[in-house]
């Protein structure tokens, strides 16, 4: 069975690349904390999030990051991303719903995604997304916001 290691150094690496706007010193001003769960159904039907290092194909994986502004001044208008692993697709779940798409990690837009095939336009399977991101309008002096997305590992 194959199996998937989550690759956190990685996707630190990359998320710890997001752009920040209006704020002087943004990467001491901003703490980032990645975590990786499998999504779970347990028997009354509720969503369980439990920690998780290797999956087998199928899997349904959570990827969240949660931001904590850590000085006195609130942020404002912060870009954050969330790259979709290349062994994983994007099963259309992110929170909060106001993510924005991109398939070559530059060119974002509004989910689901569109492109015109024979003169219709049809939706960019989720397979092809390989990073989401966030506009944060408000991040206060000293509080917290989470972005998430969900995949399942190939």
């Amino acid at each position: 069975m194959k199996r998937f290691k989550i690759l956190r150094n990685v996707l630190l690496a990359t998320i710890a690349s997001s752009s920040l706007l209006n704020i002087a010193h943004a990467e001491d001003a901003l703490k980032m904390e990645l975590t990786a769960n499998q999504v779970i159904k347990n028997a009354e039907g509720k969503t369980v999030y439990t920690p998780v290092r290797t999956a087998p194909a199928g899997t349904v994986i959570q990827y969240k990051a949660n931001y904590t502004n850590t000085v006195n001044k609130d942020i404002n208008d912060l870009m954050v991303t969330l790259p979709i692993p290349a062994n994983m697709t994007f099963t259309g779940d992110a929170m909060p719903i106001s993510a924005q798409a991109s398939t070559d990690g530059k060119n974002y837009a509004d989910m689901p995604l569109m492109r015109k095939v024979d003169g219709k336009m049809v939706k960019i399977p989720y397979s092809e997304y390989r990073t989401l991101r966030w506009n944060i309008k408000l991040l206060p002096a000293k509080k917290s916001a989470a972005v998430a997305l969900n995949t399942t590992v190939n």
